[in-house]
């Protein structure tokens, strides 16, 4: 099986490509989050219910993941996320003319599901084509890309929000986002070590079920699941402090601190090298201690240990995500690489849907300090997860040397 190297032409075709890809996904997927105080106020609806902008495609996202999966293994991996792309962007634009909350929550759906073909199938296609000593480095640029994308997406929806209206930010996010779609569709590398398989229920059931069976795989699922929920309940949210007493931000001004989260290309890529020198469980560990204490920092009634808080947050976030889903090609056996990924993705997106929903319930009822309250518990239980994987894997490993 010959891989792409690090240096070398495809790898650099490969390194631009993910970075359109996923500053696409992620840029389009999270672009309503900026907007949530926004909704909440215009449809007059509660910050739990607006947050489902966000929940709802995630939730469609997450479960497409599964099924689509199967369709990558017989048709391809670039056309399945060139497609995806796409879709996922021509959507985008049709949002942005929503007359009601109803419709966009539709349309939001709809392009979940569209989304669907492009993370997981990244994440595959990688792990097939990169050389394994390279996979923590180019993961890295890949998170990277999510990062800037949820940056870029947040940034351009808040400020064209202030200046026009939401209609008209959704727009120009769309069309920005086709353009980086057909961009990726030029420069992404045929796959060179994809093996087609028959469409089969029965190959996918058993894919499925492989990756379920595994217990390091179901703590990493778990890891994911919990970091995605404290992620986007934190950045739902950060809005309806800011908007009030002592810090009186506009929406634009909330939006530029979203660039803070640009940190997280920076982690995720450094952490991605880490690898290659320190245990993944060490280093996970060390990425949530980071995101605890800027979770925590985010109480502060002073703005700059605050932004200091959210540089922190984001760092550790992405720098365990990165780990984390690199984690799953090493594990997973290489006819179940695909699927893992995706149950990777659908634990770690249902997580996104279901606690940034529950964060808007402590929200409502015990405040900003609620919200913390509940990450932090989530990290504390985290990084229990992070133990049993450890002492999981050294077991393994005892046991294959025993054996042999």
């Amino acid at each position: 099986m010959q891989y792409i190297e690090f240096g070398t032409p495809a790898y650099r075709r490969i390194f631009l490509s993910m970075l359109l890809g996923s500053t696409v996904t992620f840029a389009i997927l999270y672009s309503p989050q900026p907007l949530i105080h926004t909704f909440s106020k215009q449809f007059n609806i509660s910050p739990s219910t607006s947050s489902l902008t966000i929940s709802f495609a995630t939730v469609a996202l997450a479960v497409s993941m599964l099924f689509i999966t199967v369709f990558s293994n017989a048709w391809g991996r670039k056309k399945i996320m060139g497609i995806s792309l796409l879709l996922t962007s021509l959507v985008g634009i049709l949002a942005s003319f929503s007359p009601n909350f109803e419709t966009l929550i539709f349309l939001r759906i709809v392009q979940g599901i569209a989304m669907g073909g492009f993370p997981a199938i990244a994440m595959t296609y990688l792990s097939e084509e990169v050389s394994p000593k390279h996979i923590g480095r180019i993961m890295g640029i890949y998170i990277g890309g999510s990062a800037f994308g949820g940056f870029l997406g947040r940034v351009i929806v808040s400020t064209l929000t202030d200046f026009f209206s939401w209609h008209i930010a959704l727009l120009v996010l769309g069309v920005f986002s086709l353009i980086g779609s057909l961009l990726f569709w030029m420069y992404l590398p045929e796959s060179q070590n994809f093996k087609k398989a028959n469409l089969s229920f029965g190959n996918w059931t058993t894919g499925i079920s492989s990756g379920l069976k595994n217990k390091s795989l179901f703590c990493i699922y778990g890891i994911g699941f919990l970091l995605m929920g404290v992620y986007v309940s934190l950045f739902n949210y950060i809005g309806f402090p800011l908007s009030k007493s002592p810090y009186h931000l506009s929406q634009t001004a909330i939006g530029f601190l979203f660039i803070f989260q640009l940190t997280g290309s920076w982690s995720s890529y450094l952490f991605g090298n880490l690898t290659e020198r320190y245990s993944r469980s060490r280093l996970v560990s060390v990425a949530i201690v980071m995101t605890l204490i800027g979770s925590l920092m985010t109480l502060s009634s002073n703005i700059f240990l605050l932004i200091i808080g959210l540089v922190l947050f984001a760092s550790g976030f992405f720098a365990a995500h990165s780990i984390a889903s690199g984690w799953i090609g090493i594990i997973s056996p290489p006819r179940s690489k695909a699927y893992a990924s995706s149950l990777y993705l659908l634990f770690y997106y249902i997580g996104s849907s279901l606690i940034g929903w529950f964060g808007g319930v402590f929200l409502s009822h015990f405040g900003w300090g609620g919200v913390i309250f509940m990450i932090c518990g989530l990290l504390i239980f985290t990084s229990l997860l992070v133990i049993v994987i450890s002492q999981s894997l050294r077991l393994s490993r005892m046991e294959a040397v025993q054996t042999s």
